[in-house]
């Protein structure tokens, strides 16, 4: 029982360091702290997080080793440059080639959603509920929609809380919006706007079961979308 004791606050301070690598992760990934900018002094963060200095130690420790900062003795720590040729890059020029990535995503988006459906906050639904008032704005006006379709899945992936999924869905860039990746001579004859409009109602199947709370729906929600966008990418759509 002593020994079960004795045990207990390495496993606490552990938690505590990684739910503060958590957070700090994804302020850098989100880009709240930009490349060039030093993070909070160790003193700060100590009073923002209410932890010990041993586990802002341990935390910076694997900021460092994960490539997102370095620490300056004497200055502090610095968040890193990313570079442009790090990570997943995917050059999606057919019709062909964007089925394979919303493949992939069918992978990412489905668990991603289920995570966000359980951890959202309300600033996050409002933000996604946002993003449909502006794709159906644009919409009615004919215009694109690319950016707030973007935005809407990006916004699920800030909800999960885990900034892996944030960089993922950044890295595939505009590959996560089918038709702005497509040769405009794939293009010819395809109804986009009919297309925007159906991939539209499927975002709000979507957000709905997002503001439910319920995990199950918002997957089975999500699984339907991607797999209609490919659908839609198939000869003759």
């Amino acid at each position: 029982m002593q020994e079960h004791t004795a045990t207990q606050p390495k496993r606490r301070q552990h938690s505590l360091a990684t739910d503060l690598v958590t957070d700090l992760s994804q302020r850098i990934l989100m880009g709240k702290i930009a490349p060039g900018d030093k993070l909070p002094s160790e003193s700060e963060i100590v009073r923002e997080h209410g932890v010990s200095r041993t586990v802002v130690r341990e935390a910076i420790s694997k900021l460092q080793a994960s490539g997102l900062v370095e620490t300056h003795q004497g200055k502090g720590t610095f968040v890193l440059q990313r570079s442009d040729h790090s990570g997943l890059h995917l050059k999606v020029e057919t019709a062909f080639s964007v089925r394979h990535i919303i493949e992939l995503r069918m992978g990412l988006e489905t668990q991603a959603v289920a995570l966000a459906a359980g951890r959202r906050t309300q600033e996050q639904l409002n933000a996604m509920r946002q993003a449909l008032d502006d794709y159906q704005d644009l919409l009615a006006k004919e215009d694109s929609c690319v950016e707030p379709d973007k935005r809407f899945h990006r916004l699920i992936a800030e909800a999960t809380g885990n900034p892996y999924f944030v960089e993922i869905m950044q890295n595939l860039g505009t590959a996560i919006i089918p038709r702005s990746r497509i040769a405009s001579s794939e293009r010819a004859g395809a109804n986009l706007t009919r297309h925007a409009y159906f991939a539209n109602l499927e975002h709000e199947a979507i957000l709905s079961a997002i503001r439910r709370q319920d995990p199950d729906a918002a997957r089975a929600a999500m699984w339907t979308h991607l797999s209609n966008s490919r659908e839609r990418l198939a000869p003759g759509e």
